[in-house]
């Protein structure tokens, strides 16, 4: 009888009232999942659809990355290309100046050896010196650790592999974990002295000495690949004045496409090294945390969001971050030519954040009677909580 009465009234509810009823019920199925949690979701056009603690401040942990990447896209714009320079003196001696490259991995340095020997001929060169100079002598970004966990790997000048070393011990040796990567007498040492038994990738974050010695041994080895010979020393130390670059490496992937890796791989190093460039581009080198900081928020302060937005770096590895949901749905809104970018290989364009006692999840999703609507979830605990809340906005809207 009462499913006769159900039927018969819904033929009778105008299909607006269909649509604000399943709007309705998507809030009612948000609070019943998370009733203390904050949930906040506007469609194209700004009308907030649901609203649950939406002015409360959370610590969003790697859904910062989005408010880096926007700023990236606003500052350097979605062409930038990271460049390291190469010099050469009258002795043959190569410098190298670091220019912040979060993308100098294995496969790059494949890339640029060759260009750089048939730029400075296959001569021996007779040293390497490592200029990190672009960079303070020490970097303090919060919410790193002095480990050897490789999300808190040290931000640099010249860094090689996110500051890391991948490898393998196979009984009393140490072989490299990957393929594209030849073994180093500084990875062998340093994997020995800090690695696990078996498999894995430890940052390089103790010493920013031994990180930028592991990028010229690593730089040598790729150059004897393509041909040429280091025959002397690696060392530390300024390019000389007046020196003129033999050859200028500008990275091959775009500032779009390492923003898409940034967001996909929820990278913290290459979020940080982004970060701080966009204060150099702004006020010039060397970087420096608190030149990144004044453009953020300027930036957020243009937008009227200097009070929603609270950043202390850009990986969202510091608990000192600080953001509403409202505020966060605005960067969306702000972010939205780019959104793709957000994409990952499940179909959806979000961002998930992830901290002891954190779940965070923010970005884009496709609604039947709201179109592509902006949300933020930020809950305590309950990793798999947030997709069912993200559910509910999906089938509910």
């Amino acid at each position: 009888m009462w499913s006769r009465l159900l039927i018969l009234a819904l033929f009778l509810v105008p299909a607006q009232g269909l649509v604000t009823l399943a709007f309705a019920g998507a809030k009612e199925r948000v609070r019943a999942l998370a009733p203390n949690g904050i949930v906040y979701v506007i469609d194209e056009q700004g009308t907030e659809l649901i609203k649950q603690n939406a002015d409360k401040a959370f610590v969003p942990a790697s859904v910062a990355k989005v408010v880096t990447a926007w700023l990236a896209m606003e500052v350097l714009g979605p062409d930038y290309r990271f460049k390291t320079h190469f010099y050469l003196d009258e002795n043959r001696v190569l410098y190298v100046r670091g220019g912040g490259d979060p993308m100098l991995v294995s496969e790059e340095l494949a890339l640029l050896a060759p260009e750089l020997v048939a730029a400075i001929g296959p001569e021996p060169i007779t040293g390497m010196v490592l200029d990190p100079s672009y960079y303070p002598e020490k970097v303090d970004i919060p919410g790193i650790e002095n480990n050897s966990r490789s999300y808190n790997a040290l931000n640099s000048a010249l860094a090689v592999n996110f500051n890391t070393i991948n490898a393998v011990r196979r009984g009393s040796s140490v072989v490299s974990g990957e393929k594209q990567t030849p073994i180093t007498p500084l990875a062998i040492s340093q994997f020995k002295a800090r690695g696990p038994k078996g498999r894995g990738r430890i940052s390089l974050a103790k010493d920013p000495e031994l990180s930028l010695l592991y990028a010229g041994e690593l730089l040598e080895a790729f150059i004897e690949q393509a041909g040429g010979k280091v025959d002397g020393k690696i060392t530390i130390g300024p390019v000389p004045p007046g020196l003129q670059p033999v050859y200028v490496h500008l990275q091959s992937r775009t500032l779009a496409a390492i923003i898409n890796l940034l967001l996909i791989g929820s990278n913290n190093y290459i979020a940080n090294q982004v970060f701080l460039e966009i204060g150099a581009a702004r006020y010039g080198g060397p970087v420096s945390l608190e030149k990144s900081l004044k453009v953020a928020n300027e930036m957020l302060a243009q937008h009227g969001l200097q009070d929603d937005i609270y950043m202390e770096e850009g990986s969202g590895l510091s608990r000192g971050n600080r953001f509403t949901a409202q505020g966060l749905a605005k960067v969306l809104d702000l972010f939205v030519t780019y959104a793709e970018l957000m994409q990952g290989r499940d179909g959806g364009t979000n961002k998930t954040g992830t901290m002891s006692g954190i779940r965070t999840l923010a970005g884009y999703a496709d609604t039947a009677n709201h179109g592509r609507v902006r949300f933020v979830i930020a809950l305590r605990g309950g990793g798999r909580l947030r997709y069912s809340v993200l559910k509910a906005i999906e089938q509910g809207l």
